[in-house]
């Protein structure tokens, strides 16, 4: 079993604050039928660590107990991010920003956009489509911008992902 270290802990709580504060604060644009959830951008960081999947969907849960549509977006919302988080894990060594953001942009088209159908008598087409192009106005190119700048800095991504010296035992004095 991994542990989980303090580091870790801050790391996930940190990214999953980020990404309650961003949709919670912008709640015109982040719950809407036409929605530009910008926290969404966080999800491309799961091709880094496995721990951005927690995270992002520990976030989008928390910021989803406050949906005006409630416990549907509880449970359609966070699925989608889970499952876009582990796509974009699992495939990280085949994928690049653009091409892991096309998880994002899919699962939250269909699981969102039919919500939107059953609970705000938006029609499912109309759904579908606005919540992809919010995810691609999110994701794909304001995620995939936040990505490329923050991973330029090969010492901030270290900290962010390195795990090793955790799971390393404790030098032993005589």
């Amino acid at each position: 079993m991994e542990a989980f270290s303090t580091r870790r802990i801050v790391c996930i709580g940190l990214t999953t604050a980020i990404y309650v504060v961003l949709t919670t604060a912008l709640p015109e644009i982040s719950y809407n039928a036409v929605q530009f959830r910008i926290a969404e951008a966080l999800m491309l960081f799961c091709l880094l660590d496995k721990d951005f999947v927690t995270a992002t969907t520990l976030g989008c849960f928390i910021a989803n107990l406050l949906s005006p549509v409630g416990v549907v977006d509880v449970i359609a919302g966070t699925s989608a991010t889970l499952l876009s988080g582990l796509c974009i894990y699992i495939m990280r060594d085949k994928l690049n920003p653009i091409t892991a953001s096309v998880f994002p942009v899919v699962f939250n088209a269909i699981f969102v956009g039919t919500e939107l159908y059953f609970t705000a008598d938006t029609p499912l087409e109309f759904g579908v489509m606005s919540v992809a192009a919010g995810e691609i106005v999110c994701v794909t190119i304001l995620g995939t911008i936040f990505y490329k700048a923050v991973t330029a800095n090969k010492a901030f991504v270290k900290v962010l992902t390195d795990n090793t010296a955790e799971r390393q035992p404790p030098d032993k004095k005589v």
